[in-house]
């Protein structure tokens, strides 16, 4: 199991629904659906964004990026929920948990960078309309999608490295279906500080200050919508932010409820803990689809005649 000359494990044991064992078979249709949906919807929407040229705009080519961000976070836990569900498979090698670890943690990374931009391209559609497409150019919106998928990869890069050189002494089980730093850090005999250290001030630097500059970026959509006269004129442009809002609290309601849980419910269930870990990297990539098909007009549209153009 360990190598003795660094105490480096070979693999570690992944843990699917503690005390659910034998009522595996039950999961296996729901987890399945799941990934379906995700895997379909996001890819729909892709190609809708790709063949309707209309839909080239700032607000659809950053939901274009969420997208990406979504199918590479549940491409990154697909491997192991199901090997675990559908063949009892918990063992995961060392390295590709490390790798594991580093794909989950920068795609999530990026997606909250993403939702980022797009309350700040909320705010420019309804703060200065004119000037939309003018403030928010291609270059622009490419150079912001580089510098998101550059940034989460720089930050997460030391994780891996640092992560290995750290001796493991016996314990080797990891809470979850997949392999996430705060989990793995639990296990090293070793000095750990580095890492939890550099975790803090990722995470507060990532989702800390980006959820704080999303209230902000709501908060001043908010003033200049009040700031317009015509109640209708009102609604139509809130209305452009309820896919977005969605979103967001879909997105950043499991993180919050997991960081609660983790620092003041510590003796609560593991069950919980667990839940919410599942809720924050499953359900926004199968929501959010969903969520965008039903409330953008345009998207809607798109999606039909996409299947009727098949069924032609």
């Amino acid at each position: 199991m360990f190598n003795s000359s660094h105490f480096t494990p070979k693999y570690f044991l992944l843990t699917g629904l503690p005390g659910l064992e034998a009522q595996y078979s039950w999961f296996i249709f729901p987890l399945c659906s799941t990934y379906l949906v995700t895997l379909v919807g996001n890819n729909l929407i892709l190609a809708v964004i790709k063949k309707n040229i209309s839909l080239h705009q700032p607000m659809y080519l950053f939901l274009v990026m969420l997208a990406f961000a979504e199918l590479g976070v549940s491409a990154s836990t697909l491997p192991t929920v199901l090997g675990i569900f559908l063949f009892g498979a918990n063992k995961i090698y060392f390295e590709t948990c490390l790798l594991q670890m580093f794909a989950i943690h920068s795609f999530s990374i990026m997606e909250s960078g993403i939702l980022l931009a797009m309350s700040v391209d909320r705010f420019v559609a309804i703060y200065s309309p004119l000037r939309y497409t003018t403030i928010l150019t291609l270059p622009r919106i490419a150079g912001t999608g580089a510098a998101l998928g550059l940034k989460s990869v720089m930050l997460m890069f030391p994780f891996p490295f640092l992560l290995k050189h750290l001796p493991f002494c016996g314990y080797y089980t990891l809470s979850h279906s997949y392999c996430l730093h705060s989990d793995l850090i639990q296990l090293p005999c070793g000095d750990t500080r580095p890492n939890s250290i550099l975790g803090l001030c990722i995470v507060i630097s990532t989702f800390g200050l980006d959820s704080l500059f999303i209230v902000v970026s709501y908060v001043l959509i908010l003033y200049t919508v009040l700031g317009i006269t015509s109640g209708e004129e009102r609604w139509e442009a809130l209305n452009t932010c309820v896919s977005h809002m969605c979103a967001v609290l879909v997105y950043y309601v499991p993180i919050i409820s997991l960081a609660l849980v983790h620092r003041f419910m510590k003796h609560a269930a593991p069950a919980v803990c667990l839940l919410l870990a599942n809720v924050y990297l499953l359900v926004p990539p199968v929501l959010n689809p969903i969520i965008y098909s039903f409330k953008t007009k345009q998207i809607r549209q798109g999606l039909i005649q996409l299947f009727l153009q098949k069924k032609c």
